[in-house]
């Protein structure tokens, strides 16, 4: 950053590589992303976290720029996006869901041809792009077509692409969509190593164990709203209670249990496989565990498929996810 823009960003700015506030985004009628504020400190990974049709890869594109919010803003270390546009597009990286490889051009030619894109210059650019092949292990495809790669290959080189001008945030939209577990591993293992090389990611995702391998924080949306951000633990805990009791399809206290919940919690237990899960706020694990000592259930942390169940299920509640508290509750 030159000094001239550096003066115009706060200490506190400079700690935070993307802040956005209330950011509005209308399609036919209806507010598909609404009032979302959220930010993403430097050298995290910060996941956008929520069902289908949330909102989350509108949001996306608003904060890298691709639309224009209808309200709210964008800053990138204290920056407006609206403002600093020219400078703020050199910092950007941006890997979408869609293959947007060139097949008409080798790997190499690839990272050659997209890195001209950008002004000023890649400096060093024949370095840069040895030291990807290499990072991507992507050296005995370099002049070979996209075609001839795999599914997690060209995976790689669309991330290697995202990055050769160095940018100092990147954007993924469903990184391994479509990627066997083989691949989307080191997928992963990719994405933490740039982490460490210092580089901000922000990414969607719908894979929860993902979500929890990569995430240093969480950002959880629902119909376009954030309902709370922090890290995975703190979150859980916010918008649905530190316990999750596990009833059995055989209890035959389920349908008690169901009428409880629904009754105390004003939340309809997730069923999996015919067992239910009924995410607990500590105060209330007592006065189930009296009600139902003979149910055979048992209690476990709760995770983020616990969380994206309840989101996905949605509540009676006309804000969405029933919380266990006011903690975290859309406004």
């Amino acid at each position: 950053m030159s000094p001239e823009l550096r003066s115009a960003a706060t200490s506190d700015e400079l700690s935070v590589i993307v802040r956005a506030e209330g950011l509005v985004k209308t399609y036919a009628g209806r507010r598909v992303v609404d009032q979302l504020s959220m930010s993403c400190a430097k050298g995290r990974i910060l996941t956008l976290l929520g069902p289908n049709g949330a909102g989350k890869t509108t949001t996306l594109r608003m904060l890298y720029g691709l639309i224009e919010p209808d309200q709210g803003r964008v800053f990138y270390e204290g920056l407006e996006l609206v403002k600093h546009r020219a400078n703020i597009k050199r910092w950007v990286g941006v890997c979408t869901q869609d293959d947007t490889v060139d097949y008409d051009l080798s790997v190499v030619e690839n990272l050659r041809v997209y890195a001209g894109y950008f002004r000023p210059k890649v400096e060093s650019l024949e370095t840069r792009i040895e030291n990807l092949l290499q990072l991507f292990e992507l050296q005995s495809y370099r002049d070979r077509s996209p075609r001839t790669l795999s599914g997690g290959y060209r995976q790689r080189l669309q991330l290697a692409r995202s990055i050769v001008h160095s940018p100092r945030v990147l954007y993924l939209d469903e990184p391994t969509t479509g990627l066997d577990p083989s691949a989307r591993v080191q997928v992963w293992e990719l994405i933490h190593r740039l982490r460490g090389e210092g580089l901000s990611i922000i990414l969607t995702t719908h894979y929860m164990e993902e979500a929890e391998r990569l995430s240093d924080d969480l950002v959880v949306i629902d119909r376009g709203r954030s309902l709370s951000q922090g890290a995975p633990r703190e979150v859980l805990g916010k918008l649905l209670g530190e316990h999750v009791v596990v009833v059995p399809p055989d209890s035959k206290a389920r349908a008690e249990v169901e009428g409880w919940a629904e009754r105390e919690l004003e939340r309809e237990p997730s069923v999996v496989l015919g067992e239910l899960r009924i995410p607990l706020p500590a105060a209330k694990l007592a006065a189930f565990a009296a009600e139902f000592e003979n149910a055979g259930f048992q209690v476990r942390p709760p995770n983020l498929d616990d969380l994206f169940l309840q989101l996905s299920k949605g509540s009676r509640s006309e804000q969405g996810l029933s919380l266990t508290s006011g903690e975290g509750r859309p406004t």
